[in-house]
């Protein structure tokens, strides 16, 4: 191998090695107790684009600002997951695509995402407003949680609201970061 396939094939290792922590992350569990969701989800409703309010700091977001998420329906009954976000320090727009699928028909609030085969990750949808405007998403494990909302921007008192229901369920608030949704520049 000359230098630079070398160089290509140790940054495609290291690269997979960091998918593979980053889903392990997603997938190790160590709530004590079940977490529990709303007790109903349209998806019709659910799906669209939603913006984040505040999340755990995961190392697949490094460095992101105006992240956004946006889900439609499959023709399958999955649905599609299409992140995005604007990494600062590299100046360029990021995505990474995955497939919801739902794991409680009866509530449509726990579901599960695969980014990649085989990894998948919890998706529990914790507290959602009558209206869909706002959500707040998290793990059995309480390791990940994201507060959403279908603005930029979100009330102060409804921020604080979600923030007690994620303590009510055992979240570590904490560990929430607001997420900059200022000077967004359009994803191209």
């Amino acid at each position: 191998m000359r230098d630079k396939e070398k160089k290509d094939f140790l940054i495609s290792i290291a690269a997979g090695s960091l998918a593979g922590v980053a889903a392990y992350m997603l997938t190790s569990s160590k709530g004590d107790e079940p977490l529990e969701t709303v007790q109903h989800v349209d998806l019709e409703k659910y799906v669209g684009k939603w913006y984040e309010i505040a999340s755990f700091p995961a190392p697949f977001q490094k460095n992101c600002t105006c992240t956004t998420a946006e889900y439609t329906i499959n023709n399958d009954g999955t649905v599609a997951v299409d992140n995005r976000c604007y990494n600062v320090k590299k100046q360029k727009w990021q995505q990474a695509t995955a497939k919801a699928f739902v794991r409680n028909e009866a509530t449509n609030a726990e579901l599960g995402v695969q980014f990649f085969w085989p990894f998948k990750g919890d998706y529990y949808i914790i507290a959602l407003a009558d209206d869909y405007s706002y959500a707040m998403v998290g793990a059995p494990s309480r390791d990940y949680l994201w507060i959403l909302s279908r603005k930029r921007e979100m009330p102060q008192s409804t921020f604080e609201k979600l923030t007690a229901i994620a303590i009510s369920k055992g979240f570590d608030v904490g560990r929430l970061k607001r997420t900059k949704q200022h000077n967004c520049e359009p994803a191209s």
